[in-house]
């Protein structure tokens, strides 16, 4: 992970960056997926204090030990969706982390609040879900990953992502070492809901069930298009969860 010792290293990463922010916004895998197109981010800026650096390892285990599962929420907050996530969260009692795309953070500060009001944690999911950031320079992913960080903080008053999930899994070592240092454990998971797929409620169902003994990180999405099918899974898996004897916890830090 890059350690800058200042404001100099931190502007030469800008700078060079600058030439591929444009891109990232023409070429943003999530903004295509979900019909929308954000703005250009603001000129990084380090956040203050800087967090403590955290293991630069992908986590995938619970922080409640092996019979647990991770709940993340990724691409949103969405105006549409990520309320009524968070109210079948709320209807189970049971917390989250929501990887959240900077742009989208930036423009519903509103919902990033009420995501850490509720107790739920934050992971920086880049500026533009870019899924091809592990093809491009080490600049372009400072920009995406330190961008994201300022945005997801800024919109929820001062809270920190905890973690960094790469777009589609696209880590690299310098990306995995980055946002380490920046306090954000780099985050993975072991079930893919299929979720973002939109192949049915029932279908969602199964694959998490079936798939669950993988490992405890499950991934569902609250953004990039209709995710009425995510929040109908979700009222029933989360008390099948439940009575299976799952308990849900965070991802280790």
């Amino acid at each position: 992970m890059a350690r800058h010792g200042g404001r100099g290293w931190y502007g030469r990463v800008i700078a060079a960056a600058v030439g591929v922010t444009a891109v990232a916004a023409a070429t943003s895998v999530w903004t295509a997926q979900a019909g929308q197109s954000g703005g250009p981010a603001e000129p990084a800026r380090p956040a203050k204090p800087k967090a403590a650096a955290v293991s630069a390892t992908i986590a995938h285990a619970s922080d409640r030990g092996e019979h647990a599962v991770n709940i993340t929420i990724d691409d949103g907050p969405d105006p549409v969706w990520t309320p009524q996530v968070l109210q079948v969260l709320r209807d189970n009692g049971v917390k989250a982390t929501f990887c959240m795309v900077g742009t989208q953070a930036q423009a519903h500060p509103d919902l990033v609040k009420q995501v850490v009001a509720a107790g739920h944690r934050l992971c920086d999911h880049t500026v533009s879900h870019d899924t091809t950031m592990d093809t491009k320079s080490q600049a372009y992913q400072a920009q995406q990953i330190v961008d994201a960080e300022r945005q997801i903080t800024k919109a929820s008053g001062g809270v920190r992502p905890m973690y960094y999930r790469a777009p589609g899994g696209a880590f690299t070592p310098y990306s995995r070492k980055l946002a380490a240092s920046h306090g954000m454990r780099p985050l993975g998971w072991n079930v893919d809901s299929k979720d973002f797929e939109r192949p049915g409620s029932d279908a969602i169902i199964s694959t998490v069930k079936s798939e669950v003994a993988n490992g405890p990180t499950i991934l569902f999405h609250d953004a990039g298009g209709d995710r009425s099918q995510t929040v109908a899974a979700l009222r029933t898996l989360l008390p099948w969860l439940k009575e299976q004897g799952y308990d849900f916890g965070f991802p280790v830090h």
